[in-house]
């Protein structure tokens, strides 16, 4: 019993997983022509984490700013984690953010960091509703703040 219990949660959090992934692999290719494997794996991670702390930190109400606030910062981290590691470990040239003001490294800027503030919100809203739409979970809830 336990056994298919995990094996449904993993089952969610896949689908879920790959559905960000192609969504953002997706939405950068309509934004800048092209995208880059490394872009599919960190959308997904990103997609995830946006929707696991909705689903755990903010659990009866989801308060709006305070999770988009936190997921610009994860976003953030994450971007620079993985820019470390492609395109100045591996040299891969991915993204450059060396000409944007306020920029750490090329690797992530503040202009991205607001961009990715308000791109969460529809990342919120579609991991919420997959998870009532698909498996039937508590249909979501939210507050501003």
């Amino acid at each position: 019993m336990q056994r298919v219990r995990y094996l449904k949660q993993g089952i969610k959090y896949l689908l879920l997983y790959l559905v960000g992934a192609s969504s953002y692999y997706l939405l950068e290719t309509l934004w800048r022509g092209y995208s880059h494997l490394s872009m599919f794996i960190l959308g997904g991670l990103c997609f995830l984490l946006i929707g696991l702390i909705g689903e755990h930190y903010f659990k009866s109400h989801r308060h709006l700013i305070k999770q988009m606030l936190i997921s610009s910062l994860i976003i953030t981290i994450l971007e620079l984690a993985f820019g470390l590691v492609v395109n100045v470990r591996m040299g891969l040239g991915v993204w450059d953010y060396t000409s944007l003001r306020f920029n750490f490294m090329g690797q992530i800027s503040l202009i991205f960091t607001v961009f990715w503030f308000f791109l969460s919100l529809p990342a919120i809203f579609f991991y919420d509703y997959m998870r009532y739409w698909l498996f039937g979970e508590e249909r979501p809830g939210y507050k501003l703040i």
